[in-house]
């Protein structure tokens, strides 16, 4: 038998003290964002109560608020066995907000509730979306443009703002009192979670040394200089050296010559000035127009440092050959969001397909009932989709990541009475934008992607 040990209740003072602590916190972490007394942030932050939907029968109020960090959601949960982790998901994770009925489940079961205060959250993952009702209009709005905010911030992230995101993540996790400072025992536990290797002799050395406060806790700066040693790498230390002066600056010359000969880059006198503007925290080694090591540690793991060719981001193939001179990124029983024996099938699984730049997707076709053709995995277990709905789908989502032609693969099974069906659905929905003839009359060979977008 486990028995689960309480923690200590805390007074009146100490309560009052945290809440001011965490005020100041969501505050900076406000102006870090670039939001300071933004009207939507700080609703975001107070919380508010939102109906979650799960099917026509369950539609639970819950509470849901910002934690101070401003990048974390946290969600009330009646289960009396949850985890307070469990409890919590990362902005990060989300991969879109989408107002309005434009989910499967909120299609299904929210029509009886005004589009304007619907909304979906959509993860990265393979979690299930998030469909939730606001009390009214306005805090519908607060909710996804707060949301939208923050999302646009995190991908406009540099790199000493990802890393102090990190250390605030990683607080987060580990701080299991909830006082917003890191324990030895917190930060043991913590790099379990994370896989990292370091005997208990090791990590508490590192501890003491970062401990400069003396309180038998890290806060920002020291879990700052812990992750420095912690991810010590000596091949770049000893690239750096080489570099340097004895006083641990790289001047601009000399990353000059560092760019040319290590890193071949053609355009190094031009880069390098502004390579320290962008990456050096030392602002008196950015005066100097020198690097420390910490803001050559940030170039490295910028897109600038990478090996891949950040021009190559964006199409620069040339896209005016035929489309069967292609290879086309394509989907195989797109509307499979688990296994193809008994896992449920969705329109939703279109949407992440065209949205990660699938250009190419199957539809497995078979008769339905009140002759509507339907989308399954035939002769199995899997749910049923209605055509009409995946074509609906494809048409609001084919063109949002990419401006390419999508193909539409049939995989026809229909009676000729509902193939009908099938081709009616697709002219009435679709329109001009499905291609019924050949471009410009050439029937020798197909249009290219260029001239089909």
């Amino acid at each position: 038998m486990q028995c689960i040990r309480r923690q200590p209740k805390r007074t009146v003072s100490q309560e009052n003290i945290l809440l001011e602590q965490s005020r100041r916190v969501a505050a900076l972490n406000g102006i870090r964002l670039g939001l300071k007394d933004d009207k939507d942030l700080k609703f975001l932050l107070k919380g508010s109560q939102l109906l979650k939907v799960k099917s026509s029968s369950w539609r639970k109020e819950r509470f849901y608020k910002l934690q101070e960090d401003c990048k974390t959601i946290w969600q009330e949960s009646k289960k009396v066995l949850r985890s307070p982790e469990s409890q919590i998901f990362s902005i990060e994770d989300i991969r879109d907000v989408r107002s309005g009925h434009k989910t499967e489940g909120m299609e299904k079961y929210a029509k009886d509730v005004p589009e304007y205060r619907c909304f979906s959250i959509i993860f990265k993952d393979q979690r299930k979306n998030l469909d939730l009702i606001a009390s009214s209009e306005d805090d519908a709005n607060h909710w996804i443009a707060g949301l939208g905010k923050i999302i646009a911030h995190s991908n406009s992230m540099n790199q000493k703002q990802k890393l102090q995101h990190w250390i605030h993540t990683c607080l987060r996790k580990a701080d299991k009192n909830k006082d917003n400072k890191m324990s030895l025992k917190e930060l043991k536990d913590f790099l379990k979670e994370v896989n990292i290797e370091v005997d208990d002799y090791h990590a508490k050395k590192i501890f003491q040394h970062c401990d400069k406060s003396k309180t038998e806790a890290l806060e920002d700066d020291e879990i700052e200089e812990f992750y420095k040693i912690l991810t010590e790498r000596k091949e770049i230390d000893s690239i750096f050296q080489m570099y340097s002066d004895p006083e641990g600056f790289m001047s601009c010359q000399n990353l000059v010559r560092f760019l040319y000969e290590m890193q071949q880059e053609e355009d190094a006198v031009v880069a390098a000035p502004a390579l320290i503007q962008r990456y050096e925290p030392n602002e008196r080694a950015k005066r100097g127009n020198a690097m420390t090591k910490d803001g050559f540690l940030m170039y490295l793991l910028s897109d600038e440092g990478n090996i891949f060719n950040p021009s190559h981001r964006k199409v620069y193939q040339d896209m005016t050959q035929p489309l069967s001179h292609y290879l086309v990124s394509s989907s195989h029983n797109t509307y499979l969001m688990e296994d193809q024996i008994t896992g449920p099938s969705s329109t939703e699984a279109y949407i992440r397909a065209l949205t990660k730049g699938c250009r190419c997707v199957e539809l497995d076709c078979w008769d339905g009932p009140n002759s509507e053709p339907v989308i399954y995995h035939g002769y199995t277990l899997t749910s049923k989709i209605l055509f009409s709905d995946v074509i609906k789908a494809i048409k609001n989502y084919a063109f949002k990541t990419s401006p390419y032609p999508v193909i539409i693969s049939l995989e026809n099974h229909c009676s000729v009475e509902q193939q009908k069906v099938m081709a009616q659905h697709m002219t009435t929905i679709l329109q001009d934008m499905l291609l019924v003839a050949p471009v410009d009359g050439n029937k020798s060979q197909f249009p290219s992607p260029e001239v089909s977008k």
